[in-house]
């Protein structure tokens, strides 16, 4: 792609080179990179399964390993973004999951097949949403918002896609063989957008602001960004483990499996309402204010499923308003460098913030589980949940106080009552 495929120029007030085809090949890899790599996994574990005999819990953990190496990964990678862009790391991004998928479809055996995963950890470091957001916030800054919204909603379709798709191709093929066919789409979908539609100048980073930490070391280390790291890993674990334990949730109350599907289908709708909405939240609260809200309002939200038996049409309410607050923390951490920090070292702090949330989301479904008979059920495991939501709005709360003003009023204070 030439100079031309690119948008913006010099004279461009407020705007940066960026190449036109970035933002729809960007959506369309995420729908496919989600919904080949991600989604097809569960769909397609119970033939895995039946067919060679392995254990779920050991297939599961394959997965399981490949986003702890995913959260690993993203640090290096968020580097290598920030002094390079994204063309590079998503196109072989890409091509590692292609051979990863190989690998996990030929896999005789299940070290192999662990191995497989382990590489598609690697993948999906370099083409899920950290390195997509690590280019649309340098190329569309200040608008990044608009742009990150788009391709979150994009991402949020894969399911609906390729969940549905996957399970026809197992209708029709082995497993093996399904893989093999969805390596194929996601060769032919996402090599080409990254190598091609990714092509432009890289904008270099924008000067750090003169207030607060300047370096990506020293940011890291702040007592702001541990804080923020703890709230949002605590508050991605609890999400996680309510995703995943609803529907025994619902079928413990004695509710049907259809009705406990359609609300965690309901879950899904709000999280799409709720990317839509997260611009204009953004608009008119503080990265503080907002972090604090829609934590406890996630908190809230899993409480009223511990307390609330019933009728169903408030559960399925009760989903949809879950969901909606699940798809604006997804974008909450998308913008939680950029609001605070800038973008100049956004691809490396990215890394390192999304490292212990992906390792707690990895974990959340197993810990959820787990939980649930030695607390008593999972009215009380949601109860718990609830509890942890409310210690990550308190520890994002921390981060909203300002010290300059407890010494301000301790200066006004006699010398007797400051001891």
């Amino acid at each position: 792609m030439s100079d031309v495929g690119t948008r913006g120029d010099a004279t461009a007030a407020g705007r940066r080179p960026r190449p036109r085809a970035a933002l729809p090949a960007l959506c369309l890899t995420q729908i496919t990179s989600w919904g080949v790599v991600y989604y097809a996994f569960p769909v397609l574990n119970p033939e895995i399964t039946a067919a060679t005999g392995w254990s779920p819990a050991a297939t599961t953990a394959a997965f399981s390993a490949a986003l702890l190496v995913s959260a690993l990964a993203g640090i290096r990678i968020g580097r290598i973004l920030d002094a390079r862009g994204p063309r590079g790391v998503m196109t072989l991004g890409s091509a590692a999951a292609v051979t990863s998928l190989a690998v996990i479809a030929t896999a005789p055996n299940l070290p192999q097949f662990v191995a497989g995963w382990l590489l598609a950890g690697l993948a999906m470091a370099a083409t899920f949403y950290q390195p997509a957001f690590a280019a649309l916030t340098r190329w569309y800054a200040p608008d990044h918002v608009r742009a990150l919204t788009a391709v979150t909603l994009a991402g949020g379709l894969a399911s609906t896609v390729f969940a549905p798709l996957t399970a026809q191709l197992a209708d029709h093929f082995s497993w093996r063989h399904s893989y093999l066919i969805l390596a194929a789409v996601l060769a032919a979908l996402t090599l080409p957008a990254h190598a091609l539609a990714l092509r432009g100048p890289w904008p270099p980073a924008p000067p750090a602001p003169t207030a607060g930490p300047t370096t990506s070391t020293s940011i890291a280390r702040s007592r702001t960004f541990a804080l923020l790291a703890a709230a949002l890993t605590l508050s991605a674990f609890a999400m996680y483990a309510v995703v995943v334990t609803v529907v025994p949730l619902l079928l413990e109350r004695g509710y049907t499996t259809g009705q406990a599907a359609w609300a965690l289908g309901l879950g899904g709708l709000g999280q799409t309402m709720g990317r839509t909405l997260y611009a204009a939240l953004a608009r008119r609260t503080r990265p503080g204010t907002r972090t604090v809200a829609l934590i406890a309002l996630g908190g809230l939200g899993t409480a009223a499923f511990a307390l609330i038996p019933g009728p169903y049409a408030l559960l399925a309410t009760l989903a949809v308003a879950a969901g909606i607050v699940r798809g604006n923390l997804t974008l909450l951490q998308a913008t939680a460098i950029t609001d605070r920090w800038g973008t100049t070292h956004y691809g490396r702090l990215s890394g390192l913030l999304a490292a212990p949330t992906v390792t707690a989301s990895a974990l959340a479904p197993f810990a959820g589980t787990a939980l649930a008979a030695p607390l008593g059920g999972y009215p009380n495991l949601f109860a718990a949940l609830a509890a942890i939501s409310a210690a990550a709005a308190l520890t994002a709360y921390r981060t909203t106080a300002r010290r300059g003003r407890w010494r301000v009023l301790t200066r006004r204070l006699p010398v007797r009552c400051r001891r």
